[in-house]
């Protein structure tokens, strides 16, 4: 049986939802799936994970573009994007990666590498048990709208509806 090719785009958000604001990731995959669910996002695939592993390195093949969302503490701006530059880092023996590590593994394994960018949205509360700040709810809006902006203007996805970002009381 032959395995199905992947959609060209993957966003990929990772952060763990016990953990206050660093559910951003998490929250922000869960809206698009919402989306693509509804048939509104198509060309995406999404995943999610409490970390980038060096497994996640089989994720990225066959990708024109791949997008990780990360909480961040200490940052100013709502979101920012980072192009991500493959990096040699000895992390990728441990249990968790960054994506500069994650391309540079993929790089070493396989060869060229799709075009690959972090969504890095702005966090304050991140301890065990504490739920979502009023801060990142608000950069999780402004965030998720960019993000599908991002994927529109890279016209590789495309919609067939309305591309409001569903909220977890309207999805």
């Amino acid at each position: 049986m032959k395995a199905s090719r992947p959609e060209p785009v993957l966003v990929f958000g990772y952060g763990n939802p016990s953990r206050g604001d660093d559910a951003l990731g998490p929250l922000i995959i869960e809206q698009l799936d919402a989306l693509r669910r509804l048939d509104r996002l198509q060309g995406v695939d999404v995943l999610t994970d409490f970390q980038l592993q060096v497994e996640h390195v089989m994720d990225l093949i066959d990708r024109e573009l791949v997008i990780f969302v990360d909480a961040a503490m200490a940052q100013v701006e709502p979101f920012r994007w980072i192009e991500v530059e493959p990096e040699v880092d000895a992390s990728w023996s441990t249990h968790s990666l960054s994506p500069g590590a994650l391309a540079g593994v993929y790089q070493h394994l396989y060869g060229p590498l799709p075009r690959i960018r972090l969504l890095s949205v702005g966090g304050e509360r991140f301890e065990l048990g504490a739920e979502l700040s009023a801060v990142a709810a608000s950069n999780l809006q402004a965030a998720s709208a960019a993000l599908l902006e991002a994927l529109y203007s890279a016209g590789s996805v495309s919609s067939s509806h309305s591309t409001t970002v569903p909220t977890r009381a309207s999805s």
